[in-house]
């Protein structure tokens, strides 16, 4: 699968773009600021039919437009599928495959699978649980589609589950029968999401150490584990033990949406005792994993977006990485960077080649 041509409209900083892509390595270089992310984000709408740094589409409407249009055309086993996403003022955002409306976005979920590396990654050590659950349902969703629903339909009850302990609190009129109904829908949705993302980890872990010992060159020792307060009780189990602090807190305390991924170097937390260059390393051997488990799991491989991944790696590092992503383990990629002369010097050491493009403000030159 890669991506053939890639069109937009009032999209961030571009008022209209067309590009023709390399199925190999494609290289945005341009200054800060000129827009070389922006065009990752064009691709990875297209693929997750969202922005990967702002959840607000109307907000990536160029400044004085009232839509924006992003369109792909995509060759994947060997047909033609065209993706559009477009976005209008007030206005609810419109997706299409092949010019037929989607009637759900997440039907498009895993369609055409990505996996981007961004500085903003370094969230998912140094933030709270979400940012980490959320890596987890973003792979499991890309290859699961009864997950991402099970997901949805788990937050839904959850809400409601939440707004009618505050009621409890608020008005003092305790209704067990409905505490129950939803008790039950958790338990259900929850236990199901529970072991799918176990026997996930189960299998990404190997993954991710393999990654890591390869761009370290095992310098370093690391550990990724799953933590879920469903490992050593079960959910209806734990929601009966919890009822009395949930009530008095007016929220549920007890269930998937607690689910952490513990991150270590040499036994001791990555977020406290790793330098930025072995955070950095540690985020891209997770994402490398991502990708190795995608292509297993749909049998082709995803797109891979790096955006303004070399800073805070040391040459050694970089080089080794650029192997990685060059051979015949990856499909299309796009990077992007600031320095010609080190993308250039970079490929030519490992003598691979690439398509360049240079980004003004506003403007892309092949």
């Amino acid at each position: 699968m890669y991506l053939q041509q890639l069109s937009f409209l009032n999209f961030k900083n571009y008022s209209e773009a067309e590009l023709t892509l390399s199925q190999g390595v494609n290289a945005f270089v341009g200054n800060n600021g000129a827009g070389k992310t922006n065009l990752l984000d064009a691709v990875h709408y297209l693929s997750l039919c969202k922005s990967y740094f702002n959840p607000i589409d109307s907000q990536q409407i160029k400044q004085g437009a009232d839509f924006f249009m992003i369109n792909g055309v995509f060759e994947k086993n060997g047909n033609k599928e065209v993706v559009a996403c477009g976005v209008k003022r007030n206005q609810k955002k419109q997706f299409k495959r092949n010019k037929k409306d989607y009637q759900r976005l997440a039907d498009h979920i895993g369609f055409l699978p990505l996996v981007m590396i961004s500085p903003y990654d370094i969230s998912i050590i140094i933030e709270g649980s979400e940012e980490r659950r959320k890596f987890i349902d973003n792979v499991i969703s890309q290859t699961d589609h009864s997950y991402l629903d099970e997901l949805i339909g788990y937050n839904k009850v959850l809400a409601n589950r939440n707004a009618l302990l505050k009621q409890i609190a608020d008005t003092g009129r305790y209704d067990p029968e409905l505490l129950s109904i939803f008790d039950e829908q958790l338990v259900n949705s929850g236990t199901r999401i529970f072991e799918k993302r176990r026997a996930f980890m189960e299998g990404f872990t190997a993954i991710f150490n393999g990654h890591y010992r390869f761009i370290s060159e095992d310098a370093e020792q690391v550990e990724l584990k799953y933590e879920s307060q469903l490992i050593e009780n079960s959910l209806a189990q734990l929601l009966a033990k919890a009822l009395e602090r949930d009530r008095i807190l007016e929220r549920t305390t007890a269930g998937i949406h607690k689910d952490d991924l513990q991150f270590n170097i040499h036994g001791m937390p990555m977020k406290k005792f790793g330098s930025q260059g072995q955070q950095k390393s540690f985020l891209i051997a997770l994402k490398l994993a991502q990708y190795t488990f995608l292509t297993q799991k749909n049998g082709f491989k995803p797109l891979l977006l790096l955006d303004d991944i070399f800073d805070k790696l040391d040459d050694g590092r970089v080089t080794k990485l650029m192997q990685m992503v060059s051979n015949n383990d990856f499909g299309q990629v796009f990077i992007t960077d600031t320095s010609m002369a080190r993308v250039k010097g970079i490929f030519d050491q490992i003598n691979v080649d690439l398509k360049l493009f240079k980004v003004a403000e506003g403007s892309i030159d092949a």
